[in-house]
């Protein structure tokens, strides 16, 4: 008896601790993630409740009070999935050459995101870029309000590229997601090279100058010049005299930059000077890519820039490049 009494004992004892146990996971579920992570709307991600739920029937704010428990990142642009939306691909792989590209924003609940804010005069920018930072392309898809899939054409060669898309959903703050796209081909990657400040582009020269340190706000200036006189015929382009977009080597994060200052009144032209605000979040190599407008037609710079704390000096930067790394055709944006 005594024997047979000891095993109860045991029995109940490891039955007491698996309901606590299981009371304990059961808490955990009722308030939050059972991983600790917190939900968008704790994280910063604040929604505007005075606004209704879009034509799907899911608000921003429902979508992140569904449960997504998203990890946060240094800079945007790391993931498909962040503060309650996802960015999916219609098709994972493309042929090379020119090519309809599709996706689709979903929320939490995986219907697609039908109403959004206009930023810069779009409700999505889309960033197209080959991992090796070559070919970059911003352009601007059309949304199919029945379907909520997004397309545009854009022009790839093999190997793998980056889809960054970022938008405002309607009510909320800016978001930045990204997913990688596979292009079939043969593939010659192109290394960063070194840095690079100045940049010529269908006869515009182009140099960029500012601090670099990492981690602290800095402001970034370019000038404009064509046959060594500064260009001060810069047209408005999306809301202003021009647009920077900065990704980091290696992992692609994805930098915010905000040009300064406004646009002129009807027939004032900018220039030759833009301003940047922006900030390098890390010590690294960056590819800067600025869009200008001039004679109603879009032009490109890029620039290589290393975040190391000293100040960019364009006069000592390697003026020309390689042909990798200059975009050698303007895109219609």
């Amino acid at each position: 008896m005594t024997g047979t009494s000891t095993v109860l004992r045991v029995v109940a004892f490891v039955a007491a601790l698996l309901a606590v146990g299981a009371a304990a996971l059961g808490v955990g579920r009722a308030v939050g993630p059972v991983d600790g992570v917190p939900l968008a709307s704790e994280a910063g991600a604040e929604p505007d409740h005075g606004h209704d739920a879009d034509a799907s029937g899911d608000s921003p704010a429902d979508g992140a009070a569904d449960g997504a428990a998203d990890k946060p990142v240094d800079v945007p642009g790391l993931t498909a999935r962040a503060d309650g939306f996802t960015l999916e691909l219609a098709d994972p792989t493309l042929p090379a050459g020119p090519a309809t590209l599709e996706l689709t924003i979903r929320t939490s609940s995986g219907r697609p995101l039908l109403d959004y804010d206009v930023a810069h005069e779009k409700e999505l920018h889309l960033i197209v870029v080959r991992r090796d930072l070559v070919g970059f392309q911003h352009v601007h898809p059309v949304l199919d309000r029945r379907t909520g899939t997004w397309s545009v054409e854009v022009d790839l060669t093999p190997g793998t590229w980056r889809v960054i898309a970022d938008f405002v959903p309607e009510g909320w703050q800016q978001v930045t997601l990204a997913e990688d796209l596979a292009v079939s081909g043969r593939f010659q990657p192109a290394p960063p090279g070194q840095e690079r400040l100045t940049d010529v582009v269908d006869g515009y020269r182009v140099t960029l100058a500012g601090d670099t340190a990492p981690g602290a706000p800095t402001e970034l200036t370019a000038r404009i010049e064509r046959d060594g006189v500064g260009v001060r015929d810069l047209q408005p382009y999306l809301g202003a005299y021009g647009h920077l977009v900065a990704l980091r080597a290696g992992d692609l994060g994805y930098l915010h930059v905000h040009p300064e200052g406004q646009v002129g009144t009807a027939g004032e032209g900018g220039g030759p000077e833009i301003r940047f605000a922006t900030e390098f979040p890390t010590a690294g190599t960056y590819r800067l890519f600025l869009d200008f407008r001039v004679g109603n037609t879009v032009h490109t710079a890029d620039f290589t820039v290393t975040a190391d704390g000293a100040p960019a000096d364009s006069g000592t930067s390697d003026e020309t490049g390689s042909p990798d790394e200059h975009q050698e055709d303007s895109h219609d944006h």
